[in-house]
This record gives C-alpha cells, structure tokens and sequence, in this order.
C-alpha cells in the first residue's frame, strides 16, 4: 500500500468525508470541535454520545466492517483517508472506537448469527458503548494471570472479581470482560470472553484520578454481576484465543488519524519556542527537528503495518508501532515543558487547571503502559523478531 491520499479515487472520497464533516460540524455540534482525546475523555460526554448517533444513522461509523453487518466495505486506504479527515476537521474524539474497533470485528470473526444481530446493529449505530474487561490489579501486561471468575448458575454466568485501568467504563453499556471458568486453571487455560452488561446490581465502577486531575480510566468491581449463558464469544475456555484476537484489531487505521493529532502538538510546541525563543538555543533546536524527522518516520512504519493488516498477517510492525508511538509520545510531552521554561512549572490556574503542554507532559507517560507497555513490545519484538532467548 502506497500513500493513501495518491490516487484519484481516494482524493474523491476524501473530499466527501471533508464535506460532510464541514456541513456537519456545525448547529448543536458546532461546540463538538476538539472534544475529548487523551487526558480530556471528560469533556462533552452526551455531546459526544448524540454525535455518535449521528455518525451512524449517517453511515460513517464501521466503515471496514462487511456491508452485511452494517459496514461500508470501505477498503483500508478509504479507512485511513477517513480517519485523517476526521482528525484534520478536529471532530470529537470518538466514544464508540472500543464496539467499533475491537468488539465489533471480534463478534463478526467468533460470534454467533444471533450475537451478531444482537450486538453488531446498535454499536454500527452509536446507540450502545462498551469497554474492555481486561487488565486487573496482577494482571496487566501479563494478561494469563486473569483471576476474575464466573461460573454457570440458573442458565447464566455470574461473574466476581476486579478489572482495573478501564477506559471510558463509566460511560459504557457493556463490557467484554476475559475470566476465569474452569476452577484451579492456570495461565491461558480456563479462560472464557464474556459479554456483560453494565447497568446492573453487581457492577461498580470507581473513576481513578490521574496526573492530569481527570479519570477517563477505571476500576470496575463485579460483585456477582450476572449476562447470560448465550453471552459467550467463543467456546467455554476459549478465551484466550478470542482476547488475543480482539487485541490484533486494536492498531489498525486510526493510527493515521493518531498522527494528525500528534502533528498539530508538535506545531504547537514549535510555535511555543518560537514565542519563548528557546528555539535559538541549538540543543532544543536539534530535539525539534529531531522529533519532526521521527514524526515522518512514524507515518512511513504505520503505512507498512497496514500493509501487514491488509494481507491479514500483522507482524511483528504492529510492536515496533506501538513502542515507537508511544515513546515519541512521551518525549514530546517533556520537549513541550522545555521550551517554555520555568513557565511549565506553574498551573495556569489554582487548583489545578493545566495548560495543553502539562496535560500532554503528564498523560503521555500512559502511552508507553496501555495497550501494551513498552517493556512487553520490547520482549515481543526480541524473541518473536530477533529470536532471543526469553528473559
């Protein structure tokens, strides 16, 4: 795959994304411009949720997914075109990428024709969130010592146990949720992918406060919290398949979009050194071009793995993406309180109101843990890549 934007027909759709996106930003969305995104998932909530209503009843939600579930079909340079644009009209940040994105692909692939009709129609049409029940308190990176629990009682699962480091839990309706089925297994075995609802006695969920002084993560405690015995992806002890499955959907397009946004922080950033003059000093200087020069090199590694994508082989690109982004990421977050100065000591205001530059400073650290720390893409990348021995 070549560069996306190249061809005549991919300049035709991406001038019917910009259009309606440029028509449609406006009315009771006008406001809808920048909202959300990392560090800021608290802004506009039901904004957001009536935008991704719109989106679908408009066709431009599940735009890869096969016309038969509600998709468009849309080849992967039309997704990333899309993606893009919308990053470049700055829509809002989108609530419903975790159905769309990663549930969604996983119930085509392992659901069954009645889950599928249940489940894939009101993601397609922003009417249902969801969230992902992975990580728990020892179970992060190392995703097999799961200890959350369900077992069958009365033609229902009924589920005990904590999930930590949920994004976006508190706005969710549902939430595939990895456990424990088989008592005394360990590791990979005896796991099962449920599909649970939120709104339910036995569901709690604690916002935690981070650096940034918002809480778009969670804690979700399940405290015989029950779904049905048909809410199964996959067979019972399956589980790990379909996880490691749904994590293969989680990089895919939208990275294109990602660096969008990382172009227009970093444009900030230059122009902030511009201001202060820390541009002249040939130490800052250098890390600005330097941080430029990789931003390119990002783009070229994502158009690679999506070539990976598109065979239906992602490699090991998708880990070298990832490591890549996030540390980036991170060391632009410290390059943007550089350039100011003494000035990115203080708050902009009491108690704790953040300039874009400290709130980037700050969440970035959790680009290199979620989705993958750094340090696991890194063993991924040696013995899967290189062929190392394993630490």
């Amino acid at each position: 795959m070549g560069e996306p934007e190249r061809s005549e027909a991919n300049q035709h759709w991406r001038g019917e994304v910009r259009d309606w996106l440029n028509a449609n930003l406006s009315g009771e969305f006008a406001g809808a411009r920048g909202l959300g995104g990392p560090g800021r998932e608290h802004e506009g909530i039901e904004v957001r949720l009536a935008w991704e209503r719109h989106l679908g009843k408009a066709g431009w939600t599940c735009l890869g997914w096969p016309v038969e579930y509600g998709g468009r079909g849309a080849t992967l340079d039309e997704q990333v075109a899309f993606f893009e644009e919308y990053a470049r009209a700055d829509a809002p940040h989108r609530m419903g990428h975790i159905g769309e994105g990663l549930i969604g692909p996983t119930l085509i692939d392992f659901g069954t024709d009645e889950q599928k009709r249940r489940f894939l129609p009101p993601i397609q049409r922003g009417e249902e969130m969801w969230c992902q029940g992975y990580s728990e308190p020892d179970a992060g990176s190392d995703l097999a010592n799961v200890q959350t629990r369900a077992e069958l009682a009365g033609g229902e699962w009924v589920i005990h146990g904590q999930k930590v480091w949920t994004s976006l839990a508190h706005a969710s309706d549902w939430c595939f949720v990895v456990c424990r089925t088989e008592p005394g297994s360990k590791r990979h075995k005896g796991l099962s992918y449920l599909l649970v609802p939120m709104d339910q006695p036995g569901v709690e969920v604690r916002p935690i406060v981070q650096l940034t002084g918002t809480s778009e993560f969670n804690e979700v405690f399940f405290d015989g919290a029950r779904t049905p015995a048909a809410n199964i992806l996959g067979a019972p002890g399956d589980g790990w398949r379909v996880a490691m499955a749904t994590l293969g959907y989680e990089r895919g397009a939208s990275t294109l979009g990602q660096q969008i946004l990382f172009r227009r922080e970093l444009e900030a950033v230059v122009a902030t050194a511009q201001r202060t003059g820390a541009g002249d000093d040939p130490v800052l200087r250098g890390r600005l071009a330097q941080a430029w020069i990789e931003l390119e090199i990002m783009r070229f590694n994502a158009l690679r793995t999506m070539r990976s994508l598109g065979a239906g082989e992602p490699g090991p690109e998708v880990s070298i993406a990832k490591l890549y982004w996030s540390e980036w990421h991170r060391r632009l977050g410290e390059l943007a309180l550089d350039v100011q100065g003494a000035a990115a000591l203080v708050a902009d205001a009491a108690p704790y109101d953040l300039s874009d530059a400290q709130r980037l400073m700050l969440f970035s650290r959790a680009d290199t843990i979620y989705a993958g720390s750094s340090e696991i893409q890194r063993n991924i990348i040696a013995e899967r890549t290189l062929g190392l021995p394993k630490g």
